[in-house]
């Protein structure tokens, strides 16, 4: 018999889960992904006695699977893989997080709560008495502090000791006369398993093999059931637990004083205000992008670009090939392939690192969810959802799992548009190409590298206003409700580590799929279609973007290179870096941006910047979209739809542009204005689809 435990973190988002995962952890973490998604696992051994396994679950709200995340954790609370549930609830929003506390009770294994941030109710007054609210419900209660570092030891001697709840929670006596038929119907016991009946849950219907019989005996309790409370089965269970927490909150929590504003609410007047809220977001999004690629990020890169990759690798490399007799054309690879490729895109290393901390202690500190509230107040206006700048937030990491966060958006309609604009956001992978375009031709412009981030957002709303008018896609706007945390001072441990985990992932990219790309385009640009060494003007490569070149030439792109890199960016967008790596650097001498000086205007630099955000996304993220989209016509549709929108604005920034600064009218200023005339119709004509029906806008 072994004496290992092991203990699942559980809590809601933002409750401080995952500081107190990297507390109890420190650096025994192992990170990988759960079986079958692409939702990351963080499981680690504690600090203290390594006989402790703890895993930390994805932040959830409930335990009802919209999300993929939801699902992955429940499946983990139903499986036999855990001793003890440690849920860490925030003691400034203690209702909403007990209503998945109470889910996790009626489970039957053993439960810790664990109470965080009671010190910032201490501050207003506020108490909560730990040993009433053990006693309610029938669990250890211990408070902790993650912030202060706090609780800890205790709630580990709390959670080796722990037993199965002692408390049965009791509803409205007539929803439990419905809970104790269907028990008698199925002969199934387990609370969360007969409340799960109950709402009709997919996966728990599967999971008790019910006959046809019990099916039909099960669904007649439920509909009378309805017919009583005069509401659906899934408002019925909501309201009974939020009934029965609402009383029971009022007997734990005392407070000392009335009402009054916290320090959360005060800074929230103002930055989250009609008239402030969105200029400080603005100068918010500029200051980040301005210190991560223009100031602190750029002394990095530029070290790694001239320095490491410029001067150190190469000439250590050249040395060992020397030495070793190596071939010309196998040190080529080398030289011109790999460490080119590669090392245009690691150069840029520092600066996604800063940009990290930046958006790390954004969202640590709690700012990052009043960005969703400020943004709905906007998007609401042009026919969108707030809930659709949730995953657009997340997309600013990567666009997979951006495109992922759009299942817990209930109307469909609303669902395939966020789908389809979420990836306009510029996502880590795109961060090299506006560093480099910024560097290279806008070196004292702090303005270049922000505005890729507000024409993204542009781009959806104006995106988003269009498809809604369109008749498969429009429809009324759902409502937004979202809980907005506390905010405090990021705890550094946690924002270094999201930046470390962004970083080492960019590392594993470019260690890949980039490697591989680089690799293949030294090829294409070194062989003809003979297999003969020659010229990169007269490569395999060159053909190719010679052909595909005049598509693009109406945006300025002069060069068969911008033509190649673009297309090799659905790999991974940062392939377009080192593609051009390989291209320019084929010339001995000549640096990235000092080629990109020579075969771009700034304009048509922009333009190269503007199409690279917003045409279609990776494959790996189109494939996303497919999963989503759950039709081969839908994510057409919607790679089409992100292609012509990039073509267009490009097509229009430029001609408009090139007129604006010469004065001169050609066809292409004449084709620009009418492709703006078109896209105004589309933008401002009146709906054609106003009323979505019930079963699209009220998930049941």
């Amino acid at each position: 018999m072994t004496d290992n435990k092991r203990f699942a973190l559980v809590g809601n988002p933002n409750s401080g889960k995952t500081s107190t995962f990297n507390i109890l952890t420190g650096s025994n973490q192992y990170v990988g992904n759960w079986p079958g998604v692409t939702v990351a696992r963080k499981s680690g051994k504690y600090t203290k006695d390594k006989t402790i396994a703890i895993q930390d679950l994805p932040g959830i709200y409930s335990l009802s699977p919209f999300t993929p995340e939801e699902k992955v954790t429940r499946d983990y609370l139903l499986s036999d893989d855990y001793d003890v549930v440690i849920n860490i609830v925030d003691a400034t929003n203690i209702e909403r997080n007990l209503y998945l506390t109470t889910q996790l009770i009626e489970i039957g294994k053993p439960v810790v709560l664990a109470l965080n941030m009671t010190d910032l109710l201490e501050r207003n007054n506020i108490s909560i008495d730990i040993e009433k609210l053990s006693y309610a419900l029938g669990i250890p209660v211990i408070n902790i502090s993650a912030l202060k570092n706090k609780g800890f030891d205790a709630l580990i001697a709390a959670s080796k000791k722990a037993v199965n709840p002692e408390v049965v929670l009791s509803f409205d006596e007539r929803f439990e006369a419905s809970i104790a038929e269907i028990s008698a119907v199925t002969t199934i016991e387990n609370r969360f398993s007969l409340i799960k009946l109950f709402e009709k849950d997919a996966e728990m219907t599967q999971l008790a093999h019910l006959s046809p019989a019990q099916e039909k005996e099960v669904t007649e309790i439920v509909t009378i059931t309805e017919k009583i409370f005069l509401d659906d089965r899934q408002s019925i269970v909501v309201n009974e637990r939020y009934q029965y927490l609402t009383t029971m909150v009022a007997m734990v929590e005392s407070k000392s004083q009335g009402i009054r504003l916290n320090f959360s609410d005060k800074i929230d007047s103002f930055v989250t205000s009609r008239i402030f809220g969105l200029p400080f977001f603005l100068f918010v999004m500029w200051a980040v992008y301005y210190i991560s690629i223009q100031t602190v990020g750029i002394s990095g890169t530029d070290w790694v670009n001239d320095v490491l990759f410029g001067e150190l690798v190469p000439g250590i490399a050249q040395k060992i090939l020397d030495f070793l007799h190596i071939a010309p054309i196998a040190q080529s690879l080398v030289l011109d392939g790999i460490i080119s490729g590669v090392g245009a895109v690691l150069g840029f290393i520092p600066q996604i690192f800063v940009l990290f901390i930046c958006l790390g202690v954004l969202e640590d500190s709690g700012y990052m969810s009043r960005v969703a509230f400020v943004m709905d107040r906007i998007f609401r206006r042009f026919g969108l959802s707030g809930k659709s700048f949730i995953p657009m937030l997340i997309a600013t990491g990567c666009g997979i799992p951006g495109v992922m966060a759009s299942r817990t958006i209930e109307n469909e309609r609303d669902r395939r548009i966020t789908i389809m604009v979420t990836t306009f956001m510029p996502c880590s992978a795109k961060l090299p190409v506006i560093a480099l375009v910024a560097g290279a031709l806008f070196p004292h412009n702090s303005l270049i590298a922000p505005s890729a981030y507000f024409v993204g957002i542009l781009t959806i709303i104006i995106s988003g206003i269009m498809l809604k008018k369109t008749k498969m896609l429009g429809g009324s706007v759902t409502p937004f409700i979202m809980e907005l945390p506390n905010y405090h001072l990021p705890k550094w441990s946690n924002v270094l580590r999201y930046a470390f985990d962004k970083g080492i992932s960019f590392i594993k990219r470019a260690g890949t799929i980039i490697l591989a790309a680089t690799i293949l385009l030294w090829f294409l640009q070194t062989f003809d279609f003979h297999l003969h060494v020659v010229e990169t003007d007269k490569s395999i490569l060159a053909d190719i973007g010679r052909v595909i070149m005049p598509v693009f030439l109406p945006l300025g792109w002069t060069s068969w290179q911008a033509t190649v890199s673009t297309f090799t960016g659905l790999l991974a967008k940062e392939t377009l870096v080192s593609t051009m790596g390989v291209l320019y650097h084929a010339k001995p001498g000549v640096e990235l941006e000092t080629a990109m000086q020579h075969n771009f205007t700034q304009l048509s630099a922009y333009t190269l910047l503007l199409f690279n955000l917003l045409c279609a996304p990776c494959f790996a993220a189109i494939g996303a979209i497919y999963r989503e989209m759950g039709t081969a016509k839908w994510t057409g549709i919607a790679v089409g739809f992100q292609c012509g929108i990039a073509y267009a604005i490009s097509f229009i920034v430029f001609q408009l542009g090139s007129s604006i600064a010469t004065g001169r009218v050609d066809i292409g200023t004449v084709l620009a204005v009418v492709t703006l005339a078109i896209g105004c119709y589309y933008l401002f004509k009146k709906p054609t689809y106003l009323t979505p029906s019930l079963k699209e806008s009220v998930n049941v």
